[in-house]
């Protein structure tokens, strides 16, 4: 088995012997994209040879990028992750990548494509395709990297390109950009807009919110079974999370996620009040396994919606502009 190194342009090229054409009796060379570096196309070259010897053609099969992430990779994936990492990956390369790469023969795909890919994303956004747009973060450009970088990996592995040119690519380090600074109220603050909130029916759940530093998706996800409002204490064992605006409850987000949480008196009243009040509305005793939080016909809050609650308070009120994430934030810091 034969190989070398060709330089065209600014790139080098590796090629290699693949057979012999049965109808000119001709050999085969197969030139594969090594990029701008010697190096990696002397690297490539061995790789090949090596393939090659062992009895793997170096011959792709003719996919397009779009056809094969859309077609062959995603649905793998949606029996493999949560919905709602699955969906954040689908979204990503909707967005992003098909309108631009999408018709891009798979073998053809090169480093350099993905970098004038993340380049322009960085510049101008969702809108590459079209030259315009603000530019996304480079954390979330870095994002799209990842999930290239896995599908094509996966491609290889299983012999439909030659190499992953993602590890060829350079994506944008997360620190590339000025992180925004965290935000959180004070104390002072905070009783502010736990005043302001308390005559909404969800109250109770700012509340514990606030006391706890708990994800929204927790929160909401949190059922009667979870609470031992004797001992004090909650469980955190799922999420209520929403993945193409659709509400499903799914794991924690971290291992650590799964986590005891003792509770001062204050919010075990709060909580003990709460339940008296799903009491009334459900004309009886709730379900354990049914959510602490819900609409009063028991039905799951939306997160989208108990974020816009929050939003609408905040606006009104004489604080600092936050998230509801930075709840969290506020939490972990008066807690030090």
């Amino acid at each position: 088995m034969r190989g070398y190194v060709v330089k065209k342009g600014k790139n080098y090229y590796a090629v290699v012997y693949d057979g012999v054409d049965p109808g000119t009796g001709k050999e085969k060379r197969k030139w594969v994209s090594a990029g701008p570096r010697r190096s990696d196309a002397k690297k490539l070259v061995t790789d090949l040879v090596k393939r090659r010897n062992e009895g793997v053609s170096v011959t792709a099969e003719k996919l397009s990028l779009g056809d094969y992430l859309t077609g062959r990779w995603l649905p793998i994936q949606e029996s493999q992750l949560r919905r709602s990492t699955f969906d954040s990956y689908r979204r990503n390369l909707d967005l992003h990548v098909l309108p631009v790469l999408g018709r891009m023969p798979l073998e053809k795909l090169t480093a350099g494509d993905l970098d004038a890919l993340y380049a322009s994303l960085l510049l101008r956004g969702r809108k590459a395709a079209t030259r315009t747009g603000d530019g996304l973060a480079p954390k979330t450009v870095r994002s799209i990297h990842l999930v290239l970088h896995k599908a094509l990996a996966d491609a290889e592995r299983k012999g439909l390109v030659i190499r992953n040119v993602a590890a060829l690519a350079d994506a944008p380090k997360v620190g590339a950009r000025k992180q925004n600074e965290i935000k959180a109220w004070t104390a002072e603050q905070l009783d502010r807009f736990i005043d302001a909130i308390e005559p909404h029916r969800l109250a109770p759940a700012f509340h514990l919110d606030a006391y706890t530093g708990m994800r929204r998706g927790e929160l909401l996800g949190l059922r009667w079974m979870d609470l031992d409002l004797d001992a004090m204490r909650l469980s955190v064992r799922q999420a209520l999370v929403s993945a193409a605006y659709e509400v499903h409850i799914s794991d924690v987000k971290t291992g650590s996620g799964r986590r005891t949480i003792d509770l001062e008196e204050e919010t075990v009243e709060v909580l003990r009040r709460w339940l008296k009040i799903r009491q009334d509305e459900a004309g009886g005793p709730v379900a354990v396994d049914s959510l602490v939080f819900t609409k009063p016909d028991g039905k799951s809050i939306h997160p989208d919606i108990f974020s816009q609650i929050f939003d609408r308070v905040v606006e009104r009120i004489d604080v600092p502009e936050i998230t509801l994430h930075d709840i969290r934030h506020t939490h972990a810091t008066l807690l030090l």
